[in-house]
């Protein structure tokens, strides 16, 4: 009986694996990555799950926020377009406590729990991850802005009649403002930066968004300018009057969207960045 040499066996073994996998090398193809559609889907609907079950105090606590601003605001602005400022800027005070307050929490915890390590090692493109918290985080504010809106809406006496634009206002607001929070909480070199710079981020949307511009002096009014929910704010206060000006408003929500992609961008920057480190 012949003895055949064992470097012939493993050179068999490696031609007959590699006819199999079809890898002449005999390494097995790595699985494809996950495509950024289905790999959103299935972050956003995590997240949304997760958010339903710790958050839904906090949106009670957001919307309580808002209305009791708009109630203490009832008593210094009568009507016009200021009312029309308080309850546009309180809706989407809603927004800015939940998708750029509590995701820059969120972010600034996962990043120092190593939590990203978890999500770096998912086939998944780093544009998913971020979009899908974001999307989920401000769907999370749908049920409080309607109300807020509706509720601030009566109580100005304002008409109810175009409140479908925030069908708009809220995804492209809730995009802008959460791409600036995960850009905060993963950019912060400490958790407790993190928590700071998103309560600063809400206060800066409480105070030039809620109070009418037109009471603002001007580097402060130019500072609104600069804040990305203001353009839903300005949007949603057009709908307010009796004929609103819709090229006027598609125009603010386009810069909201356009607005809302560079946060969006510079958040899924940072990701990269921080997955690394």
């Amino acid at each position: 009986m012949s003895i055949v040499p064992a470097e012939a066996v493993s050179a068999r073994a490696r031609g007959a694996y590699g006819a199999r996998s079809g890898d002449e090398g005999g390494a097995a193809p790595l699985a494809p990555r996950a495509r950024l559609l289905p790999a959103l889907a299935a972050v956003y609907r995590a997240q949304l799950s997760r958010a339903r079950v710790a958050r839904i105090p906090l949106l009670f606590v957001a919307t309580f926020q808002s209305v009791g601003i708009m109630v203490l605001m009832r008593g210094v602005v009568d009507g016009g377009a200021e009312a029309r400022a308080v309850v546009a800027g309180s809706s989407v005070l809603v927004v800015a406590f939940v998708a750029l307050n509590l995701l820059a929490q969120y972010f600034g915890q996962l990043r120092a729990s190593g939590g990203l390590d978890h999500y770096a090692t998912l086939p998944v493109p780093p544009a998913a991850v971020v979009l899908g918290a974001a999307g989920a985080y401000a769907s999370f504010t749908v049920p409080g802005t309607v109300v807020t809106a509706v509720a601030g809406s009566v109580l100005f006496g304002l008409p109810l009649t175009h409140l479908w634009v925030l069908a708009a206002v809220i995804p492209l607001a809730g995009a802008a403002l959460a791409g600036l929070g995960a850009a905060l909480g993963l950019l912060a070199p400490r958790q407790e930066l993190a928590t700071l710079l998103g309560q600063l981020g809400m206060s800066a949307a409480l105070l030039l968004g809620v109070l009418p511009a037109g009471r603002l002096p001007g580097p402060i009014a130019f500072a609104r300018d600069l804040l990305p929910s203001t353009y839903g704010v300005e949007a949603l206060a057009r709908t307010f009057d009796f004929r609103p000006h819709w090229p006027t408003v598609a125009l603010d929500l386009a810069v909201c969207a356009a607005v809302g992609v560079v946060s969006l961008a510079v958040a899924t920057w940072a990701y990269r960045r921080a997955a690394v480190r």
